[in-house]
Order: structure tokens, then sequence, then C-alpha cells
């Protein structure tokens, strides 16, 4: 039996001031898979998180979102439709004037639940997931700027969404805080099956996505073979855009061995 992809873009146009900030784009994200979008700023990285949550609709072409088609959905029928999405940003978005509790069980509250002891036990599961169920009553002013991002994907991923969107969920961070939000990225997908889609300008993050996987069943990171080699799969592709077009769409190998020019520039 064959399941829609996650994600699915065909032929998608779209337009500003008639002018093309996407041009043609194609691709798909299937279950359990991650998709790392790649190019310099103003590429179109953005717009398309933007089209995949129906905050902008294609001008032509279609975007499907676990098969359902955007296009003809009203806006009050896309709140069913996000909720099956997690969003995480750079900045991390969190209330300021919400405790961390409050953040994560925000999500809960918005969608109908109602049983305090029910919201409590998911909030603090969410994060030890994240491992920072110790700064439940903090307020984010408290917290890192690591440790906000962390919260933020706590609250992202509370009401277990199969699909997950990041926008530059490493920028501003150093690079162990770095590391830390790429393991919860391979844990979500590895040990949940989440499919998602990680907006990066640093390309350490993106090869270092694409070359572990996080294990089930020893709690660690597991190195992933290339070039045919035995043992586990990559799960991330990667697309790089130019100037609005998929200049590449492929497997992390593909993308080491290119002879093309400006891949090569912008792989250094």
């Amino acid at each position: 039996m064959s399941f829609p992809a996650a994600i699915e873009f065909q032929n998608v146009w779209l337009y500003f001031d008639e002018k093309p900030a996407l041009s043609e784009v194609s691709f798909r994200v299937d279950r359990g898979e991650t998709l790392v979008l790649l190019g310099e700023t103003g590429s179109g990285k953005s717009v398309i998180l933007k089209l995949a949550l129906g905050l902008l609709k294609a001008d032509e072409g279609k975007v499907f979102v676990e098969g359902r088609d955007l296009g003809p959905i009203t806006e009050k029928d896309m709140r069913g439709i996000r909720q099956r999405m997690g969003i995480v940003f750079q900045e991390g978005a969190l209330f300021d004037s919400l405790s961390v509790y409050e953040n994560v069980a925000y999500r809960l509250r918005e969608e109908g639940m109602k049983n305090e002891d029910a919201i409590t036990s998911r909030a603090r599961e969410v994060l030890s997931f994240v491992e920072l169920e110790a700064a439940i009553d903090k307020m984010p002013a408290e917290l890192s700027g690591g440790m906000k991002r962390r919260v933020s994907i706590a609250r992202a991923v509370v009401n277990d969404p199969p699909i997950m969107l990041y926008d530059s969920p490493t920028g501003g961070l150093d690079p162990v805080t770095a590391q830390t939000i790429n393991i919860l990225i391979l844990k979500l997908r590895d040990v949940q099956g989440v499919s998602s889609i990680v907006v990066t300008h640093r390309l350490q993050d993106a090869f270092w996505l694409a070359r572990f996987a996080y294990s089930k069943d020893t709690g660690g990171l597991v190195a992933i073979s290339g070039n045919g080699a035995k043992g586990p799969e990559s799960a991330t592709r990667f697309l790089v855009l130019r100037a609005g077009s998929v200049y590449f769409h492929g497997t992390p190998d593909e993308v080491v061995s290119t002879r093309d020019p400006y891949l090569q520039q912008f792989l250094r």
C-alpha cells in the first residue's frame, strides 16, 4: 500500500509584484524523510515553508500536504491541516509573558484539551524529550538561546504532529548547542517517524543530518555509510534553490560528487 507524500510540490510558481519568487518548483518529502533546503538569501527557502503552511497560495502548480491539495482549501479548514504540522523558528517565538510550561501547554489548550492533569503530563513528557523538564517553571527571559530553541521544539511536537518545519533552527547558536538541536531533529525523525523540511544556512548541519541516524536501541547516534556501503541508508536529501528555482535535488553523495561549478562554489 502506497502512502501520499507528507509534502509535495508540483510545478509551483509564485509571484511577488509580477516577479517570480518561485519558478516551477517540484519535490516531495516522504514519510520519515528529511529534506534540507539550501540556497542563498532570497532564493525562496522560507517561501516554501509558508506555502506548505498555507500562509501563501501558489499562483500556478499545486501544493499537497498528506495528499490534500491546499489550493482550494479555506483558511478555516487549513487549521486542521496545520495541527498536523509543527514549526520551529530561528527566534524560538516563545510567549515572553508565559512560563515554559504555559508555552508548551498553549497548543494543547488551543486545540481544546481541558484535562489539566493530562496537559501537565504531556508537557512534562515533551520537555523531558528535549531534556528541559527541570526548566518547566522558568520564564523565557531566564533561558539561554539554545534552551529557548529546545522549548520551541517541545511546543511544536506536543500534539505529535507527523510533519515538522524548521526555519534556521540552529541559526545564531554556538556549535555545541546547535548540535543538540540537530540531535533532536534526528531523534524526532528516527524514533517517531516525523517527516521534516529543514531550512538552514549552515552546511555543516546539513551534512551532519545526512550522515547520522538516531538509534532507538542504543539511544545514541549511528554513522550512515555512503556510496553503497553496508549500514543504515540516509533519510535525508538536499534541495538547493537558486533564484527561486530548483538547482539541485538529490542525495548527499550526489551533491558531494558533483562537478557543477555553482554547487562546488556554494558548498565550499
